[in-house]
């Protein structure tokens, strides 16, 4: 039996971008959570992605009733905005930014984020504590051309550092 902790230290290791998955919360509000668990399914015939969600994550009964969610790839400069989606502290907070903008499923799109992949879900998975759900891109927007992830690695967020080698070399 594998212990749960080494698991999570191993995994700690594994550098992930980082993205904030908000969605509306059917007769509420704008709901969000910081995500490393994002993943692109395929890009034709249907643009869809994947998102794992822990069941205990206070927004997931609000994605899983919605049935639609908008993932915000974050930039290196977005380290405090993840911090702010990571807790569950000042959650009131969280969409105060007025850069926050409605895209097609009506899902909060962060205007400053990287990009904005609005999705509406076709199937969900329970497996353990998480419940996978995949989904079909309806609107994509690119915010910016500076392409500076956000990255979270060993427990703490940080920039990618893009090695360009010097001209003439291999």
């Amino acid at each position: 039996m594998i212990d749960p902790l080494l698991f999570k230290r191993g995994m700690r290791r594994l550098a992930s971008g980082v993205s904030l998955v908000t969605t509306i919360e059917p007769g509420g509000g704008p709901k969000g959570f910081a995500a490393t668990s994002v993943t692109a399914v395929s890009a034709e015939p249907t643009p869809s992605l994947l998102v794992c969600v822990n069941r205990q994550v206070s927004c997931h009964g609000a994605l899983h009733a919605s049935g639609v969610f908008c993932v915000n790839v974050l930039s290196e400069h977005d380290a405090a905005m993840a911090q702010l989606f990571s807790s569950s502290e000042h959650r009131d907070r969280r969409f105060l930014d007025p850069r926050w903008e409605s895209l097609a499923t009506g899902s909060p799109a962060f205007a400053g984020a990287l990009a904005s992949f609005d999705c509406e879900v076709v199937s969900t998975m329970e497996v353990e504590s998480h419940t996978i759900f995949v989904a079909r891109t309806v609107e994509i927007r690119l915010w910016g051309e500076d392409v500076q992830p956000l990255l979270y690695v060993d427990g703490r967020f940080d920039g990618l550092r893009l090695a360009v080698a010097p001209t003439g070399t291999a």
